[in-house]
């Protein structure tokens, strides 16, 4: 649809910006969807080292991996 009117003005398509003009609901919606992806990026980050260092500590106790494994929920491989 762009392509075509870009076409009819004579203007090349990598030459158009599209700005969505949002309702203030929708930029709301929208502004909650980034904050929360940003938190859960964060989570899993610090869901990362805690698995990290619990398996460490684990196994230098004397824990089996597949003991571990079991523990932390993951599949003993």
């Amino acid at each position: 649809m762009v392509k075509d009117a870009a076409a009819t003005l004579n203007v090349k398509v990598n030459g158009v910006k599209v700005t969505p003009k949002l309702s203030e609901q929708d930029e709301l919606m929208l502004q909650r969807m980034l904050d929360a992806k940003s938190a859960a990026i964060k989570t899993q980050e610090e869901a990362s080292i805690l698995m990290r260092e619990t398996v460490r500590i684990l196994r230098n106790q004397g824990l089996t991996v597949r003991d571990v494994a079991e523990l932390t929920g993951v599949t003993p491989q």
